[in-house]
């Protein structure tokens, strides 16, 4: 498969560094690994999340 003549830059998520979104990036949207870390570390720490209410638990969960 050929190289496309155009590469996407985008700006890392973590640190906003400038990285190509291509498809051989492994840690893809970050720069890199300890980008990709930060950022699994903060969901994983409640330093994220998604806005909305809770479900309401069902009578299996009780």
């Amino acid at each position: 498969m050929t190289e496309p003549k155009f590469v996407r830059t985008v700006s890392c998520p973590e640190c906003k560094k400038p990285t190509e979104w291509r498809a051989d990036n492994p840690w893809r949207p970050f720069c890199s690994e300890r980008c990709k870390l930060i950022d699994i570390g903060a969901w994983a720490s409640d330093g994220y999340c998604v806005p909305g209410q809770d479900a309401p638990l069902s009578e299996d969960d009780a």
